[in-house]
């Protein structure tokens, strides 16, 4: 793919290669500094100083080293740096010592949804409005695109996290909540994937503001919610669940407690004390070194189940914690909220069955329908419209399973232009429900009766 020079000029300017070398040694020179301060203070006895107050000394110490490197050089009858060349080369520094690198230009871009790396020389960006465009180089080698990976993971991570030969693959979320997935070894080069989380917080009508869907499914949405509904939310890969999953767990009273599972920290319910004040947030840990201490998403939800949650989110249901969640969902923890990844609403029973085939339960199919259908009582299902905008395409009421089928309605199903319209009215004692949990009576016989009450 060809840059034009319109998109050339969305991206920054490049860092050339003597301003990186010269960022690499100034980079020496302030850690060097800095050390040695952190030393003399705390043979003062002074005490450690936060990570806003040490970035201002880096900065300090950056302009000081910048300084004397332009004095240096007119001493030496050279020409200095021009103001555009410092700024760059002190942001190359303090991003490599406090940041992530070189990936702090791109993740400061609110623009940027997904950064795509092909080996240190080949990175792709994808931008919000589907514009796709190359950025620079991440570093100058793969070898040290590897070092990178490993000084985000040593500053990320709440535990120890490899990646090496041994250990070919990461998988952690960035200090702005996106998702880095890197692989090495297996591939020709070394790859990241990051997918950016544009909407850290979100609410329903944020949903219906962005266009994934009207005013009346928000409110049939919120009110399935309240009402205590189990719901599943699914779609293909970046089509915005985890969004949706925010926006439905909004409508959640802030007086309940809430117990997240993730594989990888993504939800962030626990960073919004206002609306959910009592989250205990747990995430799926990998074995050590030694190969030890491993602690699924399927051991997670035993556990969030013995600390008196009201409901319990599992982020992603993608292997063998489809059972105990499920039967949590079937044990009282009305109001649980899970997402997966199925092309269709219908074909989430499909993924449900197959990922409880292979837990260590190894459910018959007739055997996980049943748990299904008793356990889960929404599939809401998204996708992309006509214009390739993300929207709610779908949604499903469990209603029964009859041996090796589970029965449903889709009370809303794809339109003309792949929104979701209403389709079969949903069951006679849900609507009693939500009619209880405030969901405007008008506006459902406007949606499925065609007329007003």
């Amino acid at each position: 793919m060809t840059v034009g020079t319109e998109q050339q000029a969305l991206l920054p300017r490049p860092v050339q290669d003597w301003e990186r070398r010269l960022a690499d040694w100034l980079r020496e020179q302030v850690a060097g500094r800095m050390a040695a301060y952190a030393h003399a203070r705390e043979e003062a006895g002074l005490p450690a100083e936060d990570a806003g107050q040490r970035r201002e000394v880096v900065r300090r110490l950056v302009a000081e080293e910048l300084d004397g490197y332009a004095a240096a050089q007119l001493t030496a009858g050279r020409t200095g740096l021009d103001t555009a060349a410092e700024d760059r080369i002190s942001s190359v520094v303090l991003d490599a010592l406090f940041g992530l690198g070189p990936l702090e230009v791109l993740l400061a871009d609110e623009r940027v949804e997904n950064i795509a790396v092909n080996g240190a020389d080949t990175v792709w960006v994808r931008y919000a409005d589907g514009a796709k465009r190359r950025a620079e180089a991440l570093a100058a080698s793969d070898e040290e695109l590897v070092e990178l990976v490993r000084q985000i993971a040593a500053r990320a991570g709440l535990e120890e996290r490899r990646f090496d030969r041994g250990v070919p693959r990461l998988n952690i979320c960035l200090p702005d909540g996106s998702r880095m997935f890197a692989v090495m070894a297996v591939t020709g080069r070394v790859s990241l994937s990051i997918r950016r989380h544009r909407f850290r917080t979100a609410t329903l009508p944020d949903l219906v503001r962005l266009g994934v869907c009207d005013q009346a499914l928000a409110g049939f949405l919120g009110a399935l919610v309240r009402a205590r509904r189990n719901v599943i939310v699914a779609g293909g890969t970046n089509v915005g669940k985890t969004t949706v999953l925010r926006a439905l767990a909004s409508a959640i009273d802030p007086s309940e407690r809430l117990v997240t599972i993730e594989d990888t920290f993504e939800l962030g319910l626990d960073a919004d004390p206002v609306a959910h004040p009592d989250v205990v947030a747990m995430q799926a840990r990998e074995a050590n070194i030694e190969g030890e201490g491993v602690i699924d998403q399927a051991e997670l939800v035993r556990w969030g189940l013995r600390m008196s949650p009201d409901r319990v989110i599992v982020g992603e249901i993608r292997g063998s914690e489809v059972v105990p969640m499920c039967n949590a969902m079937s044990q009282g923890n009305d109001g649980s909220l899970s997402t997966i990844h199925a092309s269709t609403s219908r074909g989430v029973f499909t993924k449900l069955a197959a990922y409880a085939a292979q837990s260590p339960e190894r459910l018959s199919l007739e055997a996980t329908n049943l748990l299904v259908a008793s356990a889960v009582h929404f599939v809401v299902h998204l996708g992309w419209d006509a214009d390739g905008r993300r929207v709610v395409d779908s949604v499903r009421e469990i209603v029964d399973a009859d041996g090796a089928q589970v029965i449903s309605n889709e009370v809303y199903r794809p339109g003309p232009d792949g929104r979701a319209i209403p389709a079969t009215p949903v069951r006679g004692e849900t609507l009693e429900d939500l009619l209880a949990a405030g969901l405007d009576e008008r506006v459902l016989r406007e949606q499925w009766w065609g007329r007003t009450a």
